[in-house]
Parts: C-alpha cells; sequence; structure tokens
C-alpha cells in the first residue's frame, strides 16, 4: 500500500496573528490556523478545562465498565489492558495501568498489532 503525504498550505498572515496573539511557535499556529478555529475555540485547544473534555459516559455500557473496574478494585483482582499498538493506545494503556496500580493491583498490558 503506498500512502502519499499531503501538505495543506498555510494562511501566514492569519498563523503569524495566532502565534502572537497566543504566544505559541509559528508552527503549532500554523496548524491551528489550517483547523480554521475561531478565538475562542483557539484557547479552548490550547488551555482546555475539564468542562470541555468530553463526556465518557456517553459511551455505550461505560456505568458496567466503572463497575468492573470498581469490583477489581475491590477484590484487589489481577487486571490486563488490552490495547492497541499506537500512539493514544500506548498513551491511554500507559495511564490506566498507572491508575490501577496506584490502587494497589497487579496489571499487564497486552497490544494489538
Amino acid at each position: 500500500m503506498n500512502k502519499k503525504w499531503q501538505f495543506t498550505s498555510s494562511d501566514l498572515e492569519k498563523a503569524k496573528r495566532i502565534s502572537e496573539k497566543f504566544n505559541i511557535n509559528l508552527i503549532t499556529a500554523k496548524i491551528i490556523a489550517n483547523k480554521k478555529l475561531s478565538d475562542e475555540e483557539i484557547k479552548v485547544f490550547l488551555e482546555p478545562t475539564r468542562d470541555d473534555f468530553y463526556d465518557p459516559f456517553l459511551l455505550p455500557d461505560m456505568e458496567k465498565a466503572v463497575e468492573r473496574i470498581i469490583n477489581a478494585i475491590e477484590n484487589k483482582e489481577k487486571v490486563v489492558i488490552f490495547g492497541d499498538y499506537d500512539v493514544d493506545g500506548i498513551t491511554s494503556t500507559t495511564v490506566l495501568k498507572k491508575f490501577l496500580e496506584e490502587r494497589g493491583l497487579e496489571v499487564r498490558i497486552l497490544y494489538s498489532k
């Protein structure tokens, strides 16, 4: 499979304005300029608060998952986390592993490739 990178040209003046207004480097400002965000959206993007996060309880069966994790913590069960072997998969499994270990569980991670 051949993959081809596509580069989007940036509005350099807009990127410079964003860079100066939000005190960020020009490369980051170019990426943000390409996203065509408003100033308020840029502020949320750069400095999110807990209120800006996606509500995980909108995912199906999240209540069941939380109950199961609480049960595992209460019973000091051994836990295996299955994760994807990519940037967000490794990051999320590492965060979850640390969380569970801090609660006294023995945790292993298995990655799919």
